[in-house]
């Protein structure tokens, strides 16, 4: 295949039928967000500012229980989940046999969505429904780079525990991607004006009306950050004004004013960005609560994890990509719907010709798979100088007088589920067997 010249044909040829989303081109995730409104948290359909910002959103709603804008009884869930949602939710996120690894991670543990974001609720009590394993897929979801926003308990979950006149008490309920603690506001049913604090990442995105202030941003039972003493790299977002409050029947709280209502964290280049407020600003659907929480759902995704590499490639040896979720062996495991597979091979001076092969598996051929490569950088496909989309599974690549040095290749599946939307989220269909991965071999030769 010529180089660019294949490429954009068959590049233009795919953006026109619209089977491939640009952001997931670039990125190689499933979808942009996985909101969880399972049990015991707050149960909507939908997030304004995931429309406002034109992201992609699938989501689990467990349907046992009441939202907290039922302000006569705050607290009112059913107790543990029905039979059928505490099923579904660990299909969801644990695993099952159509889809091992859970609906957060692809086959060899990468992030399927690019960002989680959980609901407000009962933080204890949703993380011990989601079980130990539902609990430490969270965890790999956002040490392997996938993002998360946590409004009210989803600010709490993602701590180590909380912070109590007697000192710190770590749960196991939580997954502790943020190391550290929170504490209680006492504040229900009500409102707070939230500080801009000087130099907050959130100012890159909206200027918040220019006066460093939120108006009226509601609030029941959330948190505050333990200040005096947290994680290095934690990024103070946002105060409270614990002096004025709204639409309440509660009095003001001196106690919580200045206290940190928003933080940001992300441990590493691989991980994910976490960006939570103890507040709800996620229903707002107009003016700076909105931007609030477009903001931060922005910054989040800004702070997604490093592409990684599955290894290199050498001359003339061929690479099976054929384990499974419980082989717990990435960089040889089955590749996932909308993913990417990375790959280096080190080319020497004075190649004549150069290569790749994409083979399918025996029995295993009914795939859209799409082949890259590009000099010195990652070689997604709006950047790849050389690539081959063509329908079906086994395909190459031929690059005559290649640069010595790096060449990165890509191998990316085309061919993904149906989701069909009910009241508790999606179900899939079709071609729920990419779930568990596809198998195949990848080939240098020069």
């Amino acid at each position: 295949m010529k180089k660019n010249i294949t490429l954009g044909l068959c590049l233009a040829a795919m953006l026109a039928s619209g089977s491939l989303n640009a952001q997931n081109r670039y990125s190689g995730y499933y979808k942009d967000i996985f909101m969880d409104s399972g049990i015991e948290l707050n149960t909507y359909s939908s997030i304004p500012a995931v429309d406002f910002l034109g992201l992609t959103m699938e989501r689990f709603t467990s349907l046992d229980k009441k939202t907290y804008d039922d302000v006569d009884n705050p607290y009112s869930w059913t107790s543990g989940g029905s039979a059928y949602d505490k099923q579904l939710q660990h299909d969801t996120f644990v695993g099952s046999a159509i889809d091992e690894n859970g609906v957060l991670l692809y086959p060899d543990g990468a992030p399927r969505f690019r960002l989680v974001y959980l609901n407000g609720g009962q933080s204890t009590n949703h993380g011990r429904s989601l079980g130990p394993d539902g609990v430490a897929n969270y965890k790999k979801f956002y040490d392997a780079g996938g993002s998360f926003v946590g409004t009210c308990a989803g600010s709490i979950m993602p701590s180590k525990g909380r912070w109590f006149k007697t000192g710190p008490k770590d749960y196991p309920e939580y997954f502790g991607a943020w190391p550290g603690y929170i504490t209680g506001t006492g504040l229900n049913v009500s409102a707070t004006g939230l500080y801009v604090e000087d130099n907050c990442p959130l100012l890159k995105y909206y200027d918040f009306g220019g006066d460093m202030y939120i108006d009226s941003v509601r609030h029941n039972g959330g948190c505050y950050m333990h200040e005096e003493e947290y994680p290095e790299g934690t990024e103070i977002l946002l105060r409270y004004d614990g002096y004025k409050q709204y639409e309440t029947k509660y009095p003001v709280k001196p106690n919580i004013d200045k206290k940190v209502n928003a933080w940001a964290y992300k441990a590493s280049g691989n991980t994910g960005r976490l960006v939570v407020t103890g507040s709800h600003p996620e229903r707002m659907m107009s003016g700076e609560r909105l931007q609030m929480f477009a903001a931060m759902m922005r910054y989040a995704l800004d702070g997604n994890g490093d592409p990684v590499l599955k290894g290199e490639l050498v001359n003339g040896k061929a690479r099976q990509m054929t384990k499974g979720t419980k082989d717990n062996d990435p960089a040889f495991t089955k590749i996932g719907d909308k993913q990417y597979h990375h790959f280096v091979v080190n080319v020497p001076e004075g190649v004549k010709s150069l290569r790749i092969d994409l083979k399918s598996v025996k029995g295993n051929k009914d795939y859209d798979m799409f082949l890259f490569a590009a000099d010195g950088k990652f070689a997604f496909n709006d950047v790849a100088e050389y690539g081959n989309m063509s329908h079906g599974f086994d395909k190459y690549l031929v690059i005559d007088n290649p640069k010595a040095g790096q060449l990165y290749i890509s191998v990316y599946c085309n061919t993904t589920v149906t989701a069909l939307e009910n009241e508790r989220g999606q179900q899939y269909i079709g071609r729920t067997d990419v779930l568990n991965g596809v198998p195949y071999s990848i080939a240098v030769t020069f």
